[in-house]
């Protein structure tokens, strides 16, 4: 058996103690369990999420995902940086498929991730677009009203303000879950950028938050 398959076997509770923490519409728990399959049958050919990680994909990746559309519960447009596995950008827009004019746009350097994405966009009929590039290639060529701009497991805080600045600057709320470090993370961050942050506590990870930030300017 492979390595998604020995992890796959028992995710029936795992999902509901997800769906429990974050209740979803029977549509969109239809469109998470077509991204989690797809997901599972690339992972023995591309490592997208931690193998160890595989018998929880539920709560440590999906749950952990939908805890940042309440924080944003009227934006419309999303960019997800480095989009990777698909967390939390398609999950995003898994959750809002049922919403008029919704858009998530999943920025992804690797071309073999990107390609995943593209199918996972493609099986689920969730609203992403999946663009294979580099956030900051992207942060300079996007001109479309962006509402959230979020990443999970990318880059410091620090970086992630380099490359999210175009959109903050514009009026975008940025969403970036963060685990114990997060306060020395703000720290070395304010050294370069003047921000207005604060920390959500994450409902899945005791030493986790998510950073919320509204306003950045350079130092």
């Amino acid at each position: 058996m492979s390595k998604s398959g020995q992890g796959a076997r028992d995710l029936s509770a795992d999902k509901a103690r997800a769906l429990a923490l974050f209740p979803v519409s029977r549509e969109t728990q239809d469109r998470l369990d077509r991204f989690v399959e797809t997901l599972l049958r690339w992972q023995d050919k591309l490592n997208l999420i931690g193998n160890s990680t595989i018998g929880e994909i539920w709560t440590r990746h999906v749950a952990d995902s939908l805890q940042l559309l309440p924080l944003a519960p009227q934006a419309r447009t999303w960019v997800d940086l480095g989009s990777g596995g698909g967390f939390p950008g398609m999950v995003i827009a898994c959750g809002l498929a049922e919403e008029a004019e919704t858009r998530v746009h999943l920025v992804e350097s690797n071309g073999k991730k990107a390609a995943f994405l593209r199918e996972a966009a493609s099986v689920t009929g969730a609203p992403a677009v999946v663009h294979a590039m580099r956030a900051e290639k992207f942060g300079e060529s996007c001109a479309e009203p962006v509402d959230a701009v979020t990443a999970r497991a990318l880059a410091p805080l620090k970086t992630l303000c380099d490359q999210a600045f175009p959109f903050i600057s514009r009026g975008a709320i940025g969403l970036f879950p963060k685990g114990q470090d997060v306060d020395a993370e703000l720290t070395e961050a304010a050294k370069y950028w003047r921000l207005k942050a604060s920390k959500v506590p994450s409902k899945t990870s005791p030493e986790g938050s998510i950073v919320l930030i509204r306003d950045l300017e350079a130092r």
